[in-house]
C-alpha cells in the first residue's frame, strides 16, 4: 500500500484495486486449514473514493448503497463524525467476482483513518467490516498487489495471512469476459451455498497445494506463463466442479463458458472464473496478443451483446492513500 503525503489533510483520496480470485485450495479444511486461495490485483479496474469536510453528510458520484452502509457503519464503529463529503469517483462492478465489497470497505475505512489520523491498518479495517471471512486475497491486494497466496483460516486466524507474494511479469495480460445480465452468488445465498457444499477430497487438496507450490509459483518466478496457466486451469477445473451444483456448472454463465473455451482454443491459458463469477478470465503473453484475442472473441460472439470483453494488466503495487491540501 502506497501513501503519498501532500502537506496536511483536508481531502483524502483512496484507490482500491480490483482482483481476480483464482480459486481455493482446501475448501473443507481436510489438511488442517480452511480455504487458502490465490489471486492477483488488477490495474485498470478500481474503486476510488474521496473524503473532505462538509457541514453534514453528503455523497456524490457513482451511486452505491453499499458505500452509504459501509460509511455509516465505520463512522459508528470508529466513533467519528459523519459530517463529511464522500465522493465515489469510480466503483468496481458489484457481485461479478472482482472484489467490489472488500475494496469499498477498505477504501472508505482507510480514508476515514487518514482523515481523522487514526493510524489504522488495512487488517484493522477488514476486521471492523467482517472482511476476510474466507479469502484473504482482497485484503492482501490492497496491502501489496501482485500475485498473492493466503494461508486460509486456522483456529486462531483473524484474517487469512499472506504466505506468498510475488510480482507478475509486466508482459502478462489477462482477458476478462463479463456477462452484464447477472451477478454471482453473494450475501446470504453465498453463505448457504458454502454450507451446502460436499466435503472437498483431502487428496485433491493435497494435489492442489503441490501444484501451486512446486509448479505455479516457480513458473511466475521464471516467467513461464504456460506452466502457470496450466496449473490455474487445473485448479479452476477442480474447484469449479466442486461448486457446479451451486452455480449451475463450472461457470455461472454458459455464454462466458463458451467464450473461455474459444479463447483457450486460440492460445490463451489460465482459464477460469473469478470467485462466483459470472466473470471469466484467461492469461495471455503480451498486450498485442491479448488485444488480438479480445477482437477475435468479440467478433465470434457478436450476437451476445451482454458479453463485455476487457484486456487488463496486473497491478504489482497495492492500494493508494493520497492526502491533499488546498495550499492554504
Amino acid at each position: 500500500m502506497a501513501i503519498a503525503l501532500k502537506n496536511s489533510s483536508p481531502t483524502i483520496t483512496v484507490i482500491a484495486p480490483a482482483r481476480l480470485h483464482m480459486g481455493f485450495i482446501d475448501l473443507s479444511g481436510s489438511l488442517g486449514r480452511h480455504f487458502g486461495s490465490i489471486g492477483i490485483a488488477l490495474n485498470e479496474i478500481n474503486t476510488t473514493v474521496s473524503l473532505s469536510s462538509a457541514p453534514e453528510f453528503m455523497r456524490s458520484g457513482a451511486a452505491s448503497e453499499r458505500a452509504n452502509h459501509c460509511f455509516k457503519q465505520l463512522c459508528d464503529e470508529l466513533k467519528v463524525s459523519n459530517q463529511l463529503h464522500l465522493h465515489i469517483e469510480q466503483v468496481i462492478p458489484e457481485h461479478v467476482g472482482l472484489g467490489s465489497g472488500t475494496q469499498m470497505s477498505l477504501a472508505i475505512g482507510m480514508a476515514l483513518s487518514a482523515f481523522y489520523n487514526l493510524d489504522l491498518t488495512v487488517r484493522d479495517i477488514a476486521l471492523l467490516t467482517a472482511r476476510g471471512a474466507r479469502s484473504g486475497i482482497g485484503i492482501a491486494m490492497f496491502e501489496q498487489g501482485g500475485l498473492v497466496v493466503d494461508g486460509g483460516r486456522g483456529e486462531q486466524t483473524l484474517t487469512p495471512p499472506v504466505i506468498s507474494r510475488m510480482p507478475i511479469p509486466e508482459s502478462w495480460h489477462f482477458i476478462l469476459v463479463l456477462d452484464t445480465r447477472g451477478q454471482g452468488l453473494h450475501g446470504e445465498d453465498e453463505i448457504a451455498a458454502f454450507k451446502a457444499l460436499p466435503p472437498f477430497p483431502q487428496q485433491q487438496a493435497a494435489q492442489l497445494c503441490y501444484l501451486l507450490m512446486m509448479q505455479a509459483l516457480p513458473a511466475v518466478a521464471e516467467n513461464n506463463i504456460q506452466l502457470f496457466g496450466e496449473v490455474i486451469t487445473q485448479l479452476q477445473q477442480s474447484v469449479g466442479e466442486h461448486f457446479a451444483a451451486a452455480q449451475g456448472g463450472i461457470f455461472t454463465s454458459a455464454e462466458v463458458a463458451d467464450a473461455m473455451t474459444f479463447l483457450q482454443q486460440h492460445g490463451a491459458t489460465a482459464i477460469g472464473q473469478t470467485s462466483w463469477g459470472p466473470t471469466g478470465f484467461c492469461a495471455v503473453e503480451g498486450y498485442e496478443q491479448a488485444n488480438h484475442l479480445k477482437v477475435k472473441v468479440e467478433q465470434a460472439f457478436t450476437q451476445h451483446e451482454h458479453l463485455q470483453v476487457l484486456v487488463v494488466s496486473v497491478r504489482n503495487g497495492g492500494g493508494e492513500v493520497i492526502i491533499h491540501t488546498d495550499g492554504s
